[in-house]
């Protein structure tokens, strides 16, 4: 249980600081964040139901770092690079 609290923090971590590298107008690769996602998701549906319970509110700020980091994407790739 100990090891899921830390990778869901530590994912969030990852998250945040790729929004504000986007926001900063760096470039990112993404590539292996599905599958770390994919990774978390499938380790806590193996969890016993009480405790997998236990990291909705994770899950949830998790998802609420996913489309912060979605939507500045979508602003960052509409903008003119020029300025």
């Amino acid at each position: 249980m100990e090891a899921m609290l830390g990778f869901s923090t530590n994912l969030s971590h990852v998250l945040r600081m790729t929004r504000a590298l986007v926001a900063g107008g760096r470039s990112v690769d993404l590539m292996g964040l599905e599958r770390q996602v994919g990774l978390l998701c499938a380790k806590t549906l193996d969890l016993p139901p009480d405790e997998g319970r236990t990291l909705r509110p994770l899950l949830i700020n998790l998802l609420a770092d996913l489309d912060s980091l979605s939507s500045t994407l979508r602003e960052h790739s509409t903008q003119d690079p020029d300025g």
